[in-house]
Order: C-alpha cells, then structure tokens, then sequence
C-alpha cells in the first residue's frame, strides 16, 4: 500500500502546494470492509478550514480517478494533520527533532509501552528521546507502533 501513497503523493504535491497548502501526508487504509484514502494538509498560517479541505479535495478529485491508481471503491478525506499529527516520515522525524512526541510501543521496555518525550535523534534503527533534564531512551524501530507529536491537552 505504500507505493500508492507515494504515487498520490507525487502525483498530486504541486497541486496541493499551488492551491498555498502543504502535503503533510498520504494514507491509504483498509478499515473494516471499507478502503480510506486520508490526504493531510497544513498551511503557513496555521489553522485548516473545512473550505481550505473542500477546495484540496475539489482540484485532486478528478486527477485521482483519472489516474486510477486504486482499483477498489474509497473514501476521499481530506483534513488538517490536527496538533497531534503522525510521524512516520524521515521527513516528519527532521521537523520534530527537539519537539515532545509521543511514542507507542508494541512491546514494553521497562514495564512501558508510552513514552513522551522531546526527540534528539534518530536513524534507521532506532529514536532517542529525551524524558526528562537527566534521563534519554533509545527506541528500535522495528517496536514502534506509533509516533505522533504529543500535545498537552491540560494546558
């Protein structure tokens, strides 16, 4: 499923971004017994409008179908990333590298399977945060079930 979302991706980048948005990210999942094609865009200035989504959605619709990269019956969606947008790009990695994230795990490490905390690095293998002034945790990669940029809702 990957390739196509790199295929919508490149395919429809310039449109989104000469409309004055940015791509963020492409997902194409199965849900149930439905298919869902999620297009997640941001803009400059900040906050998305169901107006900024109609209008993304409006100027891809048609190229879509014409190039008729999923054979299945979908559903479009076009939305704002939301403050707690997923990682799971190098490129999102980049972005938030000194951001506080939120990371799942598949399998605990020290009886946890959440950890948030400001990320300092990364490669291919693994992600190191940062959880408190004193305290790093290195992270394989291949036990990470979801990254998503955390925000404190309690604030």
């Amino acid at each position: 499923m990957a390739n196509i979302e790199e295929k919508i991706e490149n395919r429809i980048s310039k449109i989104v971004d000469d409309l004055g948005y940015k791509l963020y990210d492409v997902q194409y999942a199965k849900e149930g017994k439905d298919y869902f094609l999620r297009i997640f865009i941001e803009k400059e200035d900040g906050e998305i409008t169901l107006d900024d989504c109609e209008n993304v959605n409006n100027a891809i619709t048609d190229i879509l179908d014409e190039e008729d990269y999923i054979k299945e019956q979908y559903f479009l969606e076009v939305s704002s990333t939301g403050v707690e947008k997923m990682i799971r790009k190098e490129k999102h990695l980049k972005e938030n590298i000194g951001e506080l994230i939120t990371i799942k795990l598949f399998k605990p490490i020290e009886n946890s399977k959440e950890y948030i905390g400001k990320l300092i690095k990364y490669d291919e293998n693994k992600l190191t945060i940062e959880l408190d002034k004193e305290t790093e945790i290195e992270i394989e990669r291949k036990n990470i079930s979801l990254i998503k940029k955390f925000y404190d809702w309690d604030k």
